[in-house]
């Protein structure tokens, strides 16, 4: 039987380039995800990166969709460092593949099922084996690699329906960004669990792809490690997305900091 978790106090958020960020830890993230979960509640979880900043500058719909979820870690150094530019001295980082054993620790322990969609098949398996050898209390009830293709009404309804049935709830999403984050608002409300965004964090745990050396994640290097790895997949997202980043949220920092003296305000 679950057991009830308290929720943390709330959070500090602020706006990068209009998406909005949430200043948080894995502690405080992962105690409201279970809470949420052992009530019932359909909720969306998305983890900040500037990938996801810039799809959400670019594209109007999808700023929505970021902006209505229930919380936005901010999963990324560069969003870590904007908070801090932004008035929040302490944000840390909350990062996808860190958070995830983090909550599947957490869940274990208070008896929450949870359940794993997206990645390849052999993926999605070597994580599973993974999850069940550092976590042999958790409960994972549900478990599915889907196929490529349309989010279709007819799609989304189905999945809903089998994620439902499972009694999974919480659900590790890794469809990738922008695809998770769409996938998750289409189904909040209809499925009775909390749905977390994590990218490529299926990939990372299970091992099908390296991750970049603490050293380097710590300096805000990760994209240039992942970069070298998958340059063909990879290069367009980073050498044109990076740049601009920097360039907008520089005059973003420049400009509030001349409209207020040289402080923020919370995100309401």
């Amino acid at each position: 039987m679950a057991i009830s978790v308290p929720a943390p106090a709330v959070r500090a958020s602020r706006s990068i380039l209009g998406m909005r960020v949430d200043a948080t830890t894995y502690e405080e993230a992962a105690d409201l995800i279970v809470s949420w979960a052992a009530a019932g509640e359909s909720r969306a979880v998305c983890v900040g990166t500037v990938h996801m900043v810039m799809e959400a500058h670019d594209d109007p719909s999808f700023r929505e969709v970021v902006n209505g979820a229930d919380l936005v870690t901010s999963d990324g150094m560069p969003l870590v460092w904007g908070l801090r530019l932004l008035g929040v001295p302490g944000a840390t980082r909350v990062y996808g593949p860190d958070l995830t054993p983090v909550v599947c620790r957490e869940a274990a322990a208070a008896g929450v099922p949870v359940g794993f969609h997206g990645g390849s098949p052999a993926t999605l398996a070597r994580l599973l084996e993974r999850v069940r050898r550092d976590h042999p209390g958790l409960e994972i009830a549900y478990a599915e690699s889907p196929p490529f293709g349309e989010l279709t009404p007819e799609r989304l309804e189905r999945e809903a329906e089998a994620v439902a049935a499972s009694g999974a709830r919480i659900l590790f999403v890794g469809l990738g960004c922008p695809k998770q984050e769409r996938w998750m608002a289409a189904q909040r409300g209809r499925i009775p669990a909390v749905m977390l965004g994590v990218g490529a964090a299926f990939d990372f745990l299970a091992g099908t792809k390296r991750q970049a050396p603490r050293l380097l994640q710590r300096a805000g290097l990760e994209w240039a490690f992942r970069l070298a790895t998958e340059p063909r997949r990879l290069w367009r997202r980073y050498l044109a997305n990076n740049p601009r980043f920097l360039a907008l949220f520089g005059a973003q920092v420049l400009r509030e900091r001349l409209e207020r003296g040289g402080t923020s305000e919370v995100c309401t």
